[in-house]
């Protein structure tokens, strides 16, 4: 894969379905976090919700624990 097909999979928009499967969330759960002003970073388009990829990828990253880290 090459660096410009790489971004342009993290440019990739999806649905709150496709992002709860994606994190193995429910998406009464992501709704919830929308809710509550937690979870990752989403995007509204009119009625619609919307995540990019890259900032679901950025948001499992920011929970990531590494126990070799002390």
């Amino acid at each position: 894969m090459t660096a410009q097909q790489v971004h342009q999979a993290y440019d990739e928009v999806v649905n709150e379905y496709e992002a709860a499967k994606f994190l193995k969330k429910s998406v009464q759960t992501l709704r919830n976090d929308r809710c509550s002003r937690k979870g990752p970073a989403y995007l509204k388009l009119g009625r619609s919700v919307r995540y990019r990829v890259s900032d679901l990828m950025d948001y499992l990253e920011k929970h990531r624990i590494d126990p070799e880290a002390v």
